[in-house]
């Protein structure tokens, strides 16, 4: 099966390309797929990672964006177009995130089988957190963009309630809830020789200054402090790209010896970071998704507390995490939460044990096999309805003749395709 990724991905520092890797990391491992990355545009200074091809097609906030990737699709000729995406993942004009959230519709008109793997709806977002200021132009872009994205062959989002919205207020679409899965193909256990010692570090961890700020942490942080000696607050990540600037801002406003301001974490660097965090906090005021922060936290075995918010109630009860929630943008309520973690080692332990059992079961090569199942049921659907199309065609049909020699061809696959499915194997990388 060929498989076209459309994503962005590293070393673009664009939304969602850390998850595209991954996915593409497991596609790559599996010998009965070929996969080509269609990724968004780097300088040319900026070396490929090895192993992968990669076709650059596309770019944040290009007009153009629909006929490149078009383009490119068509020259490759693949079984499938799978897109990760959010809402902005092709920019943040009107025009340009319109035209490429068509992209998986238009491509499906012309035949080819498309899948969109959507991590946030708009009907979620708080438009004031996301610094959105014509709040019913883009209520009524994101109803537009999420019909289209509904005309792909098929939908997966990340948590049950957005499916259960999508078939509620759309009444459309093949709809998927799957896990978005934890990073990792075999995570380590967690090592509690290394949390406590010498200091208990509050890992608070994302693209900070819209909805996810430092403030409420920060007082919250200052309120409990001194009460808890041996305490540590980093916040790692850079600035979410509405928010240029915010993070050097935050460090300079709040600079204080119990603080540290860590900016971009390189992903060679997140596994350390989160092994030696007591507890991550999200203090989100709103909520985006499935939280990729949380999972993270599940694959290294932390505890997590956060702002009690629909999304985050829901990740815990869909996939047993364990999470600690206060009162979404309370300091007080935050402060409270914090010191009675920290101060039960045995509470510490339970949830962190809990965290990394959650993450056992929903690693990313499982969350991939899922995706390639799904895949390739719908591939024989295909050929038992082309089958069905061959039965009704006389003889003498010009068609028919290559209509058989591609029915069979994709009879043969299939028992490669499932066994690869049970069993994935490393392809030489690509040069």
């Amino acid at each position: 099966m060929k498989i076209a990724l459309v994503t962005a991905f590293p070393p673009s520092r664009k939304a969602l390309a850390e998850y595209g890797l991954h996915v593409a990391e497991q596609l790559r491992d599996n010998s009965a797929i070929e996969l080509v990355v269609l990724g968004d545009y780097l300088p040319d200074s900026v070396p490929e990672l090895t192993g992968f091809e990669v076709v650059r097609c596309w770019g944040f906030d290009r007009a153009s964006n629909l006929a490149t990737i078009s383009r490119a699709v068509r020259s490759l000729e693949p079984d499938l177009v799978w897109f990760n995406l959010g809402f902005a993942s092709f920019g943040a004009k009107p025009l340009a995130a319109m035209a490429g959230l068509a992209t998986p519709m238009v491509l499906r008109l012309f035949g080819i089988y498309t899948h969109v793997t959507l991590h946030q709806l708009f009907e979620t977002v708080d438009l004031m957190d996301a610094g959105v200021t014509r709040p019913r132009l883009y209520r009524i872009g994101g109803w537009l963009a999420t019909h289209m994205l509904l005309g792909a062959n098929a939908v997966s989002v990340l948590l049950p309630a957005y499916r259960r919205l999508l078939q509620e207020n759309y009444k459309r679409g093949h709809v998927h809830s799957r896990s978005h899965g934890i990073f990792s193909a075999r995570p380590e256990p967690p090592d509690f020789s290394k949390r406590g010692n010498p200091v208990h570090r509050i890992l608070a961890f994302g693209k900070w200054g819209t909805y996810k700020r430092v403030d409420v942490l920060v007082d919250a942080f200052e309120k409990f402090g001194a009460e808890l000696p041996g305490v540590e607050l980093v916040i790692a990540g850079p600035d979410h790209p509405k928010t240029a600037g915010y993070i050097a801002a935050a460090a300079a406003q709040y600079a204080n010896s119990g603080i540290r301001f860590l900016g971009y974490v390189p992903e060679a660097s997140i596994g350390p970071l989160f092994q030696s965090a007591s507890v991550t906090v999200m203090p989100y005021t709103s909520s985006a998704g499935s939280s990729g922060v949380a999972h993270l936290a599940a694959q290294y075995g932390v505890p997590i507390i956060a702002s009690d918010i629909r999304d985050f109630r829901e990740l815990a009860e869909h996939e047993g995490i364990a999470i600690e929630f206060f009162n979404a943008g309370e300091p007080a309520s935050l402060a409270e939460t914090l010191r009675e973690v920290l101060r039960s080692p045995a509470l510490m332990r339970k949830m962190a044990e809990q965290n990394f059992a959650a993450a056992l079961h929903i690693t990313m090569p499982e969350v991939v096999r899922e995706y390639i199942r799904s895949f390739d049921q719908d591939r024989r659907l295909r050929v038992l309805q082309d089958l069905s199309r061959l039965r009704r065609l006389p003889a003498w049909h010009p068609q028919r003749k290559s209509l058989v020699g591609r029915c069979a061809w994709q009879v043969r696959s299939w028992a490669e395709v499932s066994d690869q499915n049970d069993s994935p194997k490393r392809n030489p990388p690509v040069r």
